[in-house]
């Protein structure tokens, strides 16, 4: 009788044993998983979005060059690649502040890549894509032009958008931005430059307020704008690798460049 207890508990044992062999496996097994999931989205993702960024800036930037000083002249070839339904940039020139603005008046294809960012203080060198989908412009790491938002040089609120974390995170150092740096957008006609005037660290997602035509937060009224005027919003995620909250950078438009 003792016998058969012993030969019952050893039986217990050894199955209890594969149970938590077999559920360790399954651990360690869904900690790789994981493990590979968090690199791919850290690491992969930015690596091959910042990848495709840079191509492009270089394909833009050798496509203008190529049309020389063809801007506004329209016909193909005019506009980035892939811009079927896009017209040539066309200037148009206006008086503004004392001095000669030049509006870009392009009509741009939803997630075209038609201009490039350029922010000194944070080395940035990205393209801007028409629209702020993920899948089609941010998640390329483009940075995405809020439709419905000005051009740039044109009267109005040039309002952008782009990742802080993954997917080339172009905004990752947007907190580093400082009043008086400078921002640049150059496109196939000219090269515009803003100067960053106020920056509100923190407001709701919501707070559609900070794109308008004249930026002014309705969650923190003290920040933004009065009177119109030509200006430049930066926007993403805050805190980092969070979308609860956004950050926002304004700058005002100060100087117009043709180029050659």
């Amino acid at each position: 009788m003792r016998r058969v207890v012993v030969h019952g508990d050893r039986r217990w044992r050894a199955r209890r044993r594969r149970v938590v062999w077999t559920g360790g496996e399954l651990l360690v097994t869904v900690g790789v998983v994981l493990m590979l999931l968090v690199v791919h989205q850290l690491w992969w993702t930015n690596r091959e979005a910042k990848q495709g960024a840079e191509r492009k800036v270089e394909a833009l930037e050798r496509e203008w060059g190529d049309s020389g000083g063809a801007a506004g002249a329209g016909g193909s070839g005019s506009g980035a690649k892939g811009g079927s339904g896009t017209t040539g940039s066309s200037p148009s020139t206006r008086s503004g502040a004392g001095r000669q603005q030049t509006s870009y008046t392009t009509r741009v294809a939803a997630s075209q890549a038609y201009a490039i960012l350029i922010i000194p203080r944070l080395g940035l060198r990205v393209p801007i894509a028409e629209g702020v989908s993920k899948p089609n412009v941010l998640n390329h790491g483009y940075v995405g032009h809020y439709p419905g938002t000005q051009q740039p040089g044109q009267a109005g609120n040039f309002a952008l958008a782009g990742h802080r974390n993954t997917h080339g995170e172009p905004f990752r150092y947007l907190p580093r931005l400082r009043r008086k740096d400078t921002v640049e957008v150059e496109t196939k006609s000219a090269t515009y430059t803003y100067v960053v005037d106020q920056i509100l660290p923190q407001t709701s997602s919501r707070d559609s307020g900070v794109v308008r035509a004249v930026p002014r937060s309705i969650v923190k009224p003290s920040y933004g704008y009065k009177e119109p005027g030509y200006y430049i919003t930066l926007t993403t995620c805050t805190p980092e690798f969070t979308s609860r909250y956004r950050m926002v950078v304004w700058g005002k438009l100060v100087s117009m460049r043709p180029r050659a």
